[in-house]
């Protein structure tokens, strides 16, 4: 599965990118395929796996938030790997 997700520290001020790079550390730390953007972080794995480490990533943040809006978004495909980067070379492709 594929999960997109957005963690956002609400009241630690106008900057957050050092905080919301704490949430980047735990995705990275686990070893899974994820990649970062200016909105998301997607990463790519099983359910308890990919939820268990968006839990992590939010609670990393939530240690140096009063308070943590999390979005999440998910596409559940079994048995499929490598979405990650087959979506995004598809519609490349198709740029072409």
């Amino acid at each position: 599965m594929l999960v997109a997700f957005s963690v956002t520290p609400l009241g630690a001020g106008e900057e957050v990118g050092e905080i919301v790079a704490e949430a980047v550390r735990v995705v990275r730390a686990s070893g899974l395929p994820n990649r970062t953007d200016a909105m998301f972080t997607t990463i790519e794995g099983e359910w308890d796996e990919v939820m268990a480490v968006v839990k992590a990533a939010t609670d990393a943040v939530a240690a140096r938030a009063p308070r943590v809006s999390l979005v999440v978004k998910a596409d559940i495909r079994p048995g499929v790997t490598g979405a990650l980067d087959a979506k995004v070379e598809s519609v490349e492709r198709h740029l072409r």
